[in-house]
């Protein structure tokens, strides 16, 4: 009922939120007389918070238009490349009117980012990709929020979750690509790439790995203890809800996302409630600049999906918890996941020093686990001062670690054995 009953609060909160919506915009208005009325400011931004407090926030657009590519600006279209019932893998594609600059991209590294499922949409990583367009052809997975996908879709698990990266993989052509995994898909990318080497399938050229739970032991956080802390029933009996009547996925047995953003204000409660507070008075001041910040970050931040039921659950018992992977016990669909039988795709593993998400050395463990590597094909980069988001997105990422990751990428990108 616990779904139902958001539903229920949501058709509640929808009308009074279009009516504050409507007052700010109606206060705000130069022309409107009552916009002229001593201390209305405050009366227009107190209807704007009530607005986007109680608002539904839809699916984010990457919405990226254009980028920097070789000194020149370049056109970027969005395209699904393949389309799967719970992903799409979408493409980047770049044009130029400049024949020296399209020559250039020809020769450009491909690169596949592989975005987590754990809350929010793939949208979070768009600063990224929109970086990453300066010398690669990129490629995303961008996952479909499971309360849209119907349950005839079958179910999806985290074995799923590998052989769609094997199937993405295969599709972009392995022999001339390079992976880059952010956070959760640490583990099934390295999963996926390690069952294809122990078939003899051509592997990627270079995964890179970013902030991932490779060996959760190590350097345990609040996420890590949460997940432990609790056996697997009582997840199964009071985080899993099934998706009501008003959704495609009708039926569908899932981790609401509603509740995963509960969990995430949780985490620091403090920090949001100053931040609304902060964004109250920055429309009273007319700092409209520092407003506008406030509204992009909690769009995308507010903006969760419903994760399969399987899937999250896979992912609780098999990494949190039984961490199969570093133990060398994990199955994939029958077959035992080996990263010792990598031996073509170079690694680098990059960490926060401040990561309050994946602990320090939890990424850096896949390089004892690749030991068919070569030491001179393996690195890992440490990157002072960043938390989890700063090693992906933001200043840190575009000036610090993106130098770093396209460095390696173009070191290995010529190698064909």
């Amino acid at each position: 009922m616990l779904y139902q009953i958001h539903e229920w609060q949501r058709a509640f909160l929808g009308p009074l939120s279009h009516f504050a919506d409507a007052n700010a915009k109606m206060l705000n208005d130069p022309s409107s007389p009552l916009a002229q009325w001593p201390g209305i400011e405050r009366w227009a931004a107190g209807f704007e918070l009530m607005h986007r407090i109680g608002k539904d926030y839809e699916k984010p657009e990457f919405g990226i238009h254009q980028a920097i590519a070789h000194d020149h600006e370049i056109a970027i279209v969005e395209r699904v490349a393949l389309d799967k019932p719970f992903c799409q893998l979408k493409r980047f594609k770049r044009f130029s009117d400049d024949p020296a600059t399209i020559e250039k991209m020809k020769n450009d590294p491909v690169v596949l980012v592989v975005a987590p499922l754990s809350g929010h949409h793939s949208t979070l990583l768009r600063d990224t990709v929109r970086t990453l367009l300066r010398d690669h052809k990129v490629y995303i997975t961008d996952w479909v929020d499971a309360r849209m996908i119907p349950a005839s879709a079958g179910s999806f698990g985290l074995d799923d979750y590998v052989a769609y990266v094997q199937e993405f993989i295969r599709h972009i052509g392995a022999d001339s690509l390079h992976v880059i995994s952010v956070c959760q898909p640490t583990v099934p990318v390295l999963a996926a790439i390690s069952l294809m080497a122990s078939r003899g399938e051509t592997t990627p050229l270079s995964m890179t790995m970013m902030g991932g739970p490779i060996d959760p032991r190590r350097s345990p956080t609040s996420v890590n203890n949460l997940a432990t802390r609790q056996p697997l029933s009582w997840f199964k009996g009071n985080v899993i809800h099934t998706v009501p009547t008003n959704y495609p996925g009708s039926g569908r047995e899932v981790y609401p996302g509603f509740l995963q953003h509960a969990g995430f204000i949780a985490m620091n409660p403090s920090r949001h409630l100053n931040s609304h507070w902060d964004f109250y008075q920055d429309l009273v001041r007319g700092d409209l600049d520092d407003a506008e910040s406030h509204r992009k970050f909690y769009d995308e931040y507010n903006a969760v999906l419903d994760m399969p039921a399987e899937f999250y659950l896979d992912t609780i018992a098999k990494v949190f918890q039984q961490f199969l992977l570093p133990r060398g016990l994990w199955d994939v669909a029958g077959e035992r996941v080996e990263p010792a039988a990598i031996k073509r795709t170079a690694l680098l593993t990059v960490e926060g020093e401040l990561d309050d998400i994946s602990g320090l050395g939890q990424t850096e463990a896949a390089h004892d686990l690749c030991t068919g590597i070569p030491t001179s094909s393996r690195m890992h980069r440490v990157i002072e001062g960043a938390g989890h988001y700063g090693i992906f997105s933001g200043r840190r990422w575009r000036e610090t670690v993106y130098p770093q990751v396209r460095d390696f990428i173009r070191q290995f990108d010529q190698r064909k054995a």
